[in-house]
């Protein structure tokens, strides 16, 4: 983008709407399938307007069965067609994950790649919204560790429409979490075709005395907690993985070279989460780089309360990322 591109203000949850019809008018073998995606336009109004557009050919609902659905997508991704599919809460990737984990993460490797799965998977994903357990959890972790799967959560309506597009385009599986707790979240995103590139982070906010990776929701926190960090005289450059898988390590690598001190801040529980990842590659490459061990900031181990006064005592704030930060650099 240059000086002369435009921009329209949408919010989160209308940009997915705006990639899906900018591919869909784009390609004719992209089709979008889910429960109440079609005439309700998607539990969460994501889908609003493209039955209209696109007709029952290529959106429609399915029962509520989602390996069946999934099982149905990845036969018609083997045949030609690039499908959409939208899992409703991310949670539900539980009840089909044999689908997703043994069969779309694998097939293109157990064909010698004869056969692709260009699928999307939709998903809304995390807490924030006092759903309970069962539909709060932020399970980009899972997808994650999984060979074959590429893994994408953008924070901003303008990386849902790039990236979204990217990810209809590739010609693998890719799990595309939308975060639940953003979608009335607003940005300026491009007039026109809009395509990003998979994998690739982006620098939120410049500084030079601490580096803060986070991911969707996280994002909007680690730049509220580096606005008042910067009250106290630390400068926080915030990065954005954007996707976990690619991982674009080197975007993290240059910047603890520059500032020498590494947090994460991550909605996954505490265990396995992608922060451990992202930790041990940057110690293992950039050991002598860090002047103090890396801190990680997650939510506990333990299910997300539905109660909203305890949810938000589980899951990272700007404050809590706030005084973590600052005790680390203070001592």
């Amino acid at each position: 983008m240059d000086s002369t591109t435009e921009f329209s203000e949408f919010n989160y949850r209308n940009a997915v709407a705006r990639a899906l019809s900018q591919e869909m008018r784009r390609d004719s073998s992209v089709v979008l399938l889910g429960e109440d995606v079609a005439n309700a336009g998607g539990v969460f109004k994501t889908t609003v307007g493209l039955l209209d557009e696109f007709g029952p050919k290529r959106v429609f609902d399915t029962p509520i069965s989602e390996q069946g659905f999934l099982g149905m997508a990845m036969g018609a991704a083997m045949t030609g067609f690039r499908p959409v599919v939208e899992i409703m809460f991310s949670d539900f990737l539980a009840v089909c994950w044999d689908i997703v984990a043994n069969q779309i993460a694998k097939t293109r490797y157990m064909t010698a790649g004869q056969v692709s799965i260009p699928i999307v998977i939709r998903t809304a994903n995390g807490g924030g919204v006092g759903f309970g357990a069962q539909h709060s959890q932020s399970v980009e972790n899972w997808a994650m560790m999984v060979p074959g799967l590429k893994v994408v959560a953008p924070s901003t309506p303008e990386d849902v429409v790039g990236l979204l597009a990217a990810a209809i385009r590739d010609p693998d599986p890719v799990l595309f979490f939308e975060h639940k707790a953003l979608f009335a979240s607003t940005g300026q995103v491009p007039v026109g075709e809009h395509l990003d590139v998979l994998g690739t982070a982006k620098v939120r906010r410049v500084g030079t005395d601490c580096t803060i990776v986070a991911l969707a929701a996280m994002v909007p926190v680690a730049l509220n907690a580096a606005n008042l960090l910067a009250g106290v005289g630390i400068e926080a450059e915030v990065i954005d993985l954007r996707s976990l898988v690619p991982l674009d390590i080197e975007s993290v690598l240059t910047s603890v070279a520059k500032t020498t001190r590494l947090f994460t801040v991550e909605e996954n529980p505490r265990l396995c989460g992608w922060g451990a990842e992202l930790v041990s590659q940057v110690v293992e490459e950039s050991f002598f780089s860090l002047d103090s061990p890396p801190v990680r900031i997650t939510t506990p181990h333990i299910p997300l309360a539905a109660s909203r006064s305890l949810e938000e005592v589980q899951i990272p704030t700007a404050e809590k990322v706030f005084m973590d930060v600052r005790r680390i650099l203070e001592r």
